[in-house]
């Protein structure tokens, strides 16, 4: 999850709540507070405010993060296939944060590891440490 500077999320989930009612198309809000219910345990609702955010619209970096925070919720929901699909949607938008991406090609791969798919989940680790070597460049 993603923290401000000074270590906290940007609202309660109730004071979000608030600027939604008021502003329902508030994609950030929403996205705000799919980080403070994810941060609570409340995954389910982290999920859905997520998924409302990017069908609202978001800049890139926060949609990137969107799908990443939305990916980790939903494998704690049991959602497996849903986390892959976020994770595949990280890759496929190349962002230029290595870290990102190389965390996306890892998480699948122990999602793909799961599922029994090995050579899948030996490819994302390769492309994973392709990351790492760019980063350390």
């Amino acid at each position: 999850m993603l923290k401000d500077a000074l270590g906290g999320y940007r609202g309660t989930v109730g004071e979000l709540s608030r600027i939604i009612e008021e502003c329902p198309d508030n994609a950030e809000a929403f996205y705000n507070r799919g980080n403070a219910r994810n941060c609570s345990g409340d995954y389910d609702g982290a999920v859905k405010d997520f998924t409302m955010a990017l069908k609202l619209g978001l800049r890139f970096r926060e949609s990137i993060t969107a799908f990443g925070n939305r990916a980790m919720a939903r494998m704690e929901t049991g959602d497996p296939e849903g986390a892959m699909n976020d994770f595949s949607e990280i890759i496929s938008r190349k962002p230029n944060n290595r870290r990102l991406l190389r965390s996306a090609y890892m998480n699948r791969a122990l999602l793909k590891d799961k599922q029994g798919d090995e050579d899948g989940a030996a490819w994302d680790r390769k492309m994973a440490s392709l990351c790492t070597l760019r980063i350390q460049q």
